[in-house]
């Protein structure tokens, strides 16, 4: 977990200060502008993920005048999506679970930020699974702050709260909002003035059936989830194979995603002599790319070695091949430098200068990696040269690459 003062909240001055959970959608922002009516201060608690960003509730802070805290849960958030105590919602989404730590971390937030109490936009009854009676009990009991988490569009349909009965708010002039319906909402919206707001569920990829699906493929594949799978497969068209993940690019704008989001251990493949598909081929483990070229070395009846985390990087096809373990999770510095781009023009318009080109060993022990031949053979399907009989494509390690002609037949499986 990792705390950002985006706009650093200052010393309290109001009899009240509540820590707001604000994703920036008009619940939230409802939610704070009802008590802001109380004279309540409003400090902005936000959270970003692999799944979900922090760019709304920026927005909305800098438009309402509060402060802003932006915490990072990439790894918690992770833990909840493997191993939800409350299970799922339709898609991959463990709302319960999510709510709960987002309020437990604003618990352990409040005194730092001489807040009051939480508060969050939660309406009884406009989720059916996560934001009924018993899901809003359950949220409550796991932020470990139980009288303190206040609803404000729904509270004099809920129990009394602490700064309720210690008269910090005026149960009164709180809501009674319940359902699906979306009325009473856009009714305040517009008593408040506000204007553009994101459209509900719409900031959390795990409520997304499609990404959804792409993530438990990657779990699947992996038996776990890591943050820089998690970017990657966010574009381009996914296969997996035994000990890899191919993504190719669909168009100009995903070529240049895989590029931002590829590591060092990836291998990069594209198209030779044409514009087309850009695909990084993603190994299980550190050693996947060993035992895909055929290089590991295992005495009979021995079982494999455990996977390895990735930490250190790797410049050279030799460090891969021999199975180096400590490979960096990062992007090269050839995508900072503008020198991959260079080659990878080169490749496109057909031509390899000779510094630039692969040993022939190296070569041959690239294009004799499964993963790494279909990769070839899907950049050159999903291309305009798919109907030829023959095309090239090429094979990126580091700032050289390597080129091998196929024929038709060869890429016609993929079809």
């Amino acid at each position: 977990m990792k705390v950002i003062e985006t706009i650093k909240p200052g010393e309290k001055k109001a009899r009240a200060r509540a820590l707001l959970l604000l994703s920036g959608g008009l619940d939230s922002v409802l939610a704070g502008k009802v008590l802001e009516e109380q004279g309540v201060e409003i400090v902005g608690l936000t959270f970003r993920s692999p799944f979900f960003g922090a760019r709304e509730a920026l927005r909305v802070a800098r438009e309402q005048g509060w402060p802003l805290i932006v915490v990072d849960i990439t790894e918690e958030q992770i833990q909840i999506v493997e191993n939800p105590r409350y299970g799922y919602g339709r898609n991959l989404n463990p709302c319960i679970d999510c709510h709960g730590q987002m309020a437990k971390i604003a618990g352990e937030l409040l005194s730092r930020y001489q807040a009051d109490f939480v508060a969050t936009g939660e309406v009884l009854g406009e989720r059916p699974k996560s934001q009924n009676r018993q899901a809003l009990g359950l949220v409550e009991k796991l932020s470990g702050i139980r009288g303190k988490l206040l609803r404000p569009l729904s509270a004099r349909l809920l129990p009394e709260t602490e700064p309720e009965k210690q008269g910090l708010i005026d149960r009164e002039k709180l809501l009674d909002i319940s359902g699906r319906s979306r009325k009473r909402q856009m009714e305040l919206a517009e008593k408040f003035g506000l204007r553009e707001y994101p459209t509900p569920a719409g900031g959390c990829l795990l409520t997304d059936p499609g990404f959804s699906a792409r993530a438990r493929q990657l779990r699947q594949w992996r038996e776990r989830l890591i943050p820089e799978d998690i970017e990657i497969i966010k574009c381009g068209r996914l296969f997996f194979v035994e000990e890899a993940l191919i993504v190719i690019g669909r168009d100009e704008k995903e070529n240049g995603k895989i590029i931002q989001r590829s590591l060092e251990s990836d291998i990069l493949v594209t198209t030779y002599g044409f514009k087309g598909p850009l695909a990084a081929v993603r190994f299980r483990s550190p050693d996947g790319l060993k035992k895909a070229a055929g290089t590991e070395k295992r005495k009979p009846g021995e079982s494999a070695p455990e996977e390895t985390v990735i930490e250190k990087p790797v410049s050279t096809l030799k460090a891969q091949l021999e199975g180096d373990e400590a490979i960096k999770k990062r992007k090269v510095a050839r995508k900072e430098t503008g020198e991959f781009a260079e080659l990878w023009r080169e490749l496109q318009e057909g031509r390899l200068s000779p510094e630039k080109k692969l040993s022939a060993k190296d070569e041959e022990a690239m294009f004799g990696i499964p993963a790494v031949q279909e990769a070839c053979l899907r950049v050159i399907r999903y291309s305009r040269m798919r109907e030829n009989e023959r095309a090239a494509a090429a094979v990126i390690l580091g700032l050289k690459a390597g080129v091998r002609e196929f024929r038709k037949e060869d890429w016609q499986k993929y079809f």
